[in-house]
């Protein structure tokens, strides 16, 4: 394994820019004063392929590899724009990609790549059971010809603006399997024909960051056999596959946050003047700019040590996690450096900080706790008892 430090990608990064430039702040502070969607942003790198890096060309994408999909959402982030509103389809396809068929791929993942249909929901979670996966309660039942489901999932992103839904369901009793992690699959549902047959009711829920997050109530919810993804009962460890990438995904995002934020209170510091001198002449101005850059290039590291390892096939979980642990809080402490660089604007919507501010601070939550990330490094690294 061979990290490539001098590799930055910057062909694809040129590309990104290319169409963050045509969405400016204000187009972001306006979607997040009326809560909106990003419709014309998602449209666009749909259409540009860069969605679609990570699909294999013999199914339309340009078949890059995982550094490079890191490096395009880090430039969105970085570029003031949200990346939130379309990450999903990056990781969620992983599942389709190495769990599904060649007819579902074929029927799927190549309308994907071109940005026919949108895959942008993965529906796991669910209010009683939150980060407890193998507890959750919606349920598919065998009937002729496929399943109906029946459930309710929460905190959903984007689920009034996605074509397709990978959906985790039990088909096992949960009393009923030798292992807590057996008996749960995973369906691929159309989501168009469901709302319209009055199987999906998808309702937003106002958050402090405009994320399109919903939740869905699954109502006797028809999907054929062939719409199984790989074998029944094996959903769980389908879904574990997935998680490695998105959270060195999400990762790449809190590194471009982390530079957004640096950037501007770096401009800010060395433009605005007080008492008839750029305030970034103060050591109490300069030295936490400082510290937020040298903990987002050492968060930097430890991502592009686990987008290596996950390339050459090696067991990333320890790096995966860690990478999204240290990438959250250093785009939450540079966040924080630029609102006390700011002052009272910081908190002036006109300046974006507030804005990005609260968008990055998911990621100490979402898509996984901090602290279920440290109780695995702790169980599963340290070899501590287990804590939960």
């Amino acid at each position: 394994m061979k990290i490539d430090l001098e590799q930055n990608y910057e062909e694809l990064r040129a590309r990104v820019r290319e169409i963050t430039s045509k969405y400016p702040d204000e187009y972001w502070r306006q979607l997040d004063a009326d809560r909106t969607y990003p419709s014309e942003f998602v449209d666009e790198f749909s259409r540009s392929g860069l969605l679609s890096v990570l699909i294999p060309e013999e199914y339309g994408g340009e078949g890059r590899s995982l550094s490079e999909a890191v490096a395009i959402m880090e430039e969105i982030q970085a570029n003031g724009c949200n990346g939130g509103t379309c990450h999903a389809q990056m990781y969620t396809m992983g599942t389709l990609l190495r769990h599904g068929n060649e007819d579902q791929k074929q029927r799927y993942l190549t309308k994907v790549a071109t940005g026919e249909l949108r895959l942008q929901v993965f529906g796991v979670t669910e209010e009683h059971t939150g980060t407890d996966t193998t507890k959750l309660r919606t349920f598919a039942e065998k009937v002729p010809g496929g399943y109906k489901i029946n459930g309710h999932k929460f905190y959903i992103g984007r689920g009034m603006y996605s074509d397709l839904m990978l959906l985790l369901a039990r088909t096992t009793p949960l009393d009923q399997v030798k292992k807590k992690t057996e008996g749960l699959s995973i369906f691929i549902v159309e989501m168009k024909e469901a709302k319209e047959n009055g199987q999906l009711d998808i309702r937003p829920i106002r958050t402090t960051m405009n994320h399109s997050l919903t939740e869905i109530f699954i109502n006797d919810l028809f999907v054929p056999d062939e719409n199984l993804v790989g074998e029944l009962g094996k959903g769980f460890r389908y879904i574990l596959d997935s998680m490695n990438a998105e959270r060195l995904l999400i990762a790449g995002e809190c590194i471009g946050d982390a530079r957004f934020f640096i950037e501007r209170a770096t401009d800010w510091a060395n433009t605005r003047e007080l008492f008839d001198r750029p305030i970034g002449m103060n050591q109490g101005i300069q030295f936490p700019i400082a510290r937020a850059y040298a903990s987002m290039k050492a968060a930097e590291m430890v991502v592009k040590k686990g987008c290596a390892m996950f390339e050459s096939g090696k067991k990333v979980g320890e790096e995966a996690n860690m990478a999204l642990l240290l990438a959250s809080e250093a785009s939450w402490e540079a966040g924080n450096v630029a609102v006390q660089t700011f002052g009272g604007r910081g908190f002036d919507a006109n300046y974006d900080i507030e804005r990005k501010f609260r968008e990055t601070r998911l990621y100490q939550v979402a898509p996984i706790s901090k602290n279920m990330i440290l109780a695995f490094l702790a169980e599963h690294v340290l070899g501590l008892p287990r804590s939960y």
